[in-house]
């Protein structure tokens, strides 16, 4: 074997006799400059949001705030903590956000609203 590594996805492709067989748009030509001014999270960041993708934590964010609407009684509540513990364990540190208790679920309601 000459490789030195495992190219599973060109084996894949050399196999289908689609290896060279691109014709895409751009190719040869010079990355464009919004391109190399970010870096690599940054353009991960772009290309998922712009093909609709959603991290969990804002999933949960919707969901949790959804739940805060109808809730009405302690074992509500209980089920929303547990998914704010949930959430707090996703999201990025500067987004966590405390528990709600029945006392305090206005406010929780625009918190998370």
């Amino acid at each position: 074997m000459d490789r030195k590594y495992n190219d599973l996805i060109g084996e894949i492709l050399e196999s289908s006799g689609e290896k060279d067989n691109f014709n895409l748009e751009g190719k040869g030509k010079p990355l464009p400059k919004g391109y190399v001014q970010r870096d690599v999270f940054q353009n991960f960041q772009k290309i998922a949001k712009d093909a609709g993708y959603l991290p969990s934590w804002l999933k949960l964010q919707k969901e949790i705030s959804t739940l805060l609407e109808k809730a009405k009684t302690d074992k509500d509540i209980k089920r929303i903590n547990k998914k704010v513990k949930e959430y707090n364990t996703l999201c990025p540190l500067p987004m966590q956000k405390m528990l709600v208790s029945m006392d305090g679920i206005e406010k929780a309601r625009r918190i998370w609203g």
